[in-house]
């Protein structure tokens, strides 16, 4: 869930990562527009003074919507604020939708409060729960098997060393259960060498993986994906932030998929009748922070925007094999 900041000393939160060429990519801002990753409410902000009539924000995590109460009363009923997922933010509006935008992973806001045991720089409890109910990260850590733990380091963090790492969890566990982020971090460290300066941290990877095991965060990209197909009006935009190459390959191949530019993964196969194509792409690369931002948030190096405008032809299905989704998921989600 999201990039936006903390609230500053004012209540109201920073500016998100991407804010400034997001607004820009979908000018003019008007109408209806749904904010699937709520967060500290930067984007719904940006969204209502740019000019959007109206900003349902939707957010797993219900201890955000506290933390908002000091200003979204100033927008009155322009502000609507949902507890909900991706795979049902098209359920969220009566009428259709002229906006959707979409901010993937974890919050700063939720790396910062250590009692939420996302961040691997602050010990707390091993959770990691978006919507703070449902199997924990210790839950996982404690009583998956080697080879299912291997499977998601490797899967979801691209961890080279995954069954390195899961065969130590597993030994570890046997005399201590994991219940603190730190207890994982130190078994992550003794199976990893030092970083060099200007790596990365040892346990960046694996918790990335946990985390999305956990929140189930890939097949919810997914189901929002087709969610927002569904929910958007035609010349309805649609805004996809991404931090890790996971994410914006599977945004990227399904809004290609999406706007007939898939093609065929085999030339041999046979031909199949083209349907029209659900939307239409504003810029086939993805769009990166600019030195300004750069500056002012180092977190927006690894951000990527990508920005399609939904077309008349009717909502359809998706092929999911063909959404680059990690070999962990293939064939559960269809």
């Amino acid at each position: 869930m999201a990039a936006a900041e903390r609230p500053a000393s004012d209540s109201r939160p920073h500016v998100p990562v991407l804010l400034r060429p997001l607004l820009a990519a979908v000018a003019p801002v008007e109408g209806l527009w749904l904010d699937g990753t709520f967060g500290a409410g930067g984007y719904s902000i940006g969204l209502l003074e740019a000019g959007a009539a109206r900003v349902i924000g939707v957010d797993r995590d219900p201890a955000v919507f506290d933390m908002a109460a000091g200003w979204a009363e100033a927008y009155g009923d322009r502000l609507v604020l949902v507890e909900g997922t991706f795979s049902k933010l098209d359920t969220y509006s009566d009428v259709p939708l002229d906006g959707v935008v979409l901010d993937l992973g974890v919050s700063s806001m939720q790396l910062d409060q250590a009692e939420r045991g996302f961040s691997f720089m602050k010990e707390g409890p091993l959770d990691m729960r978006m919507s703070q109910s449902g199997p924990s990260a210790a839950d996982l850590v404690n009583e998956l098997d080697e080879t299912a733990l291997a499977d998601i380091l490797y899967h979801y963090g691209e961890e080279r060393a995954s069954r390195r790492i899961a065969r130590t969890i597993v030994e570890t566990r046997k005399t201590q259960p994991f219940e603190t982020t730190a207890q994982l971090v130190a078994v992550i460290e003794r199976c990893l060498p030092r970083p060099k300066p200007g790596q990365s941290h040892p346990a960046t990877r694996s918790f990335q993986a946990i985390r999305i095991a956990v929140n189930d965060e890939l097949g919810e990209l997914v189901e929002g994906l087709c969610a927002a197909e569904r929910a958007l009006k035609p010349g309805g935009k649609l805004a996809v932030v991404s931090f890790h190459s996971i994410e914006d390959r599977i945004v990227k191949r399904f809004l290609q998929a999406r706007s007939g530019g898939a093609g065929r993964a085999n030339r041999y196969a046979p031909e199949t009748e083209e349907q029209a194509p659900q939307f239409r792409l504003l810029s086939r690369r993805a769009i990166g922070a600019d030195d300004q931002e750069l500056a002012e948030n180092p977190r927006a190096r690894s951000a990527k925007l990508r920005v399609a405008v939904r077309t008349d032809a009717p909502a359809g299905d998706v092929d999911r094999a063909a959404l680059g989704l990690p070999a962990l998921m293939t064939g559960r989600n269809g």
